[in-house]
């Protein structure tokens, strides 16, 4: 692992020196573009509209356009920004994590503790850990004032960005009321009892990357002309239907049924505990459930 950013954590008079590294990263298969006709590589270039001469990226400044008229910022200008020369991950408060939504959960980092002595990031780690908080800061990094938390995953402290206040939309769409019956929402509920169980991410696999690793390798090792059969099987076409709306109760049996048979549970096991509170707050959103249930468990994975 590379180190992207070093500085210090401060919360009081205490520092704590250290690390920045990456938490994540991409799985994805890197492509570049080509020419369909002959393969060759697609280069972009920079060009004025004015001029129309090519530009260097050294040349370019950047620019904020209002609408009725535009202001350049200069390289200068924005260098000269106070946040820009900040090596500071500055501790404001500490809160309970569960204050947290996670929709304002951004990209993740490990912090490394930096210098010959590890007891200041000791220090913070067992205030965390002892306190229940997580800290919400403010740092800066690639020229931008952010904000962020920091919890303690197994040893090491991490730190999650977070989005601002104000980069979060609210919902611009009414839902319809719908009337549930009793049953449906015992249903429903025998339904998500019969998909309950730990979360495992590796259980979940991106289908779409394995199969283009596949395309690639079966290309390199045969050429341009393979047997696209042959390497994925013989994948049919779903079923989408009509669209037109089936009944709720059929669907909501037919899927519990379904569970059963392929978990080799008994029809002794789907029960209805909590059925009306359970389902009550899903609302009209009881038939997407039934479709896309296990779908909540699908969206960590990534």
């Amino acid at each position: 692992m590379r180190a992207i950013w070093s500085g210090e954590v401060s919360f009081g008079l205490v520092t704590v020196p250290i690390k920045l590294y990456s938490a994540t990263q991409s799985h994805d298969l890197s492509l570049h573009q080509v020419h369909d006709d002959d393969g060759g590589r697609i280069r972009y270039e920079r060009h004025c509209e004015v001029c129309g001469e090519k530009v260097d990226y050294k040349d370019i400044d950047k620019a904020y356009d209002s609408g009725e008229s535009t202001v350049v910022l200069t390289k200068e200008e924005l260098g000269d920004l106070p946040a820009d020369d900040s090596k500071e991950i500055a501790v404001e408060q500490f809160v309970p994590e569960d204050q947290i939504d996670s929709m304002e959960l951004d990209k993740s980092y490990y912090l490394e503790p930096a210098g010959k002595s590890a007891k200041a990031y000791v220090l913070l780690r067992r205030t965390l850990e002892e306190s229940s908080r997580v800290a919400i800061v403010t740092f800066t990094l690639r020229s931008k004032t952010r904000l962020g938390v920091l919890r303690v995953r197994d040893d090491v402290i991490v730190l999650q960005g977070l989005r601002w206040a104000d980069e979060l939309r609210e919902p611009d769409f009414d839902i319809p009321k719908s009337r549930l019956t009793k049953k449906e929402q015992e249903m429903a509920t025998s339904l998500v009892d019969s998909y309950s169980e730990d979360f495992d991410p590796d259980r979940f696999k991106d289908e779409y990357q394995d199969q283009l690793h596949t395309l690639v390798e079966e290309k390199l090792a045969h050429g341009e002309d393979i047997d696209t059969e042959a390497t994925f099987g013989d994948i049919e076409d779903e079923d989408e239907g009509d669209g037109n709306v089936i009944d709720l109760m059929e669907a909501l049996k037919q899927s519990v049924d379904s569970r059963r048979k392929s978990s080799g549970k008994g029809s002794g096991d789907s029960g209805s505990k909590g059925g009306s509170k359970g389902a009550s707050s899903k609302g009209g959103a009881t038939k997407g459930a039934a479709k896309n249930s296990g779908g909540g468990q699908k969206k960590k994975a990534s």
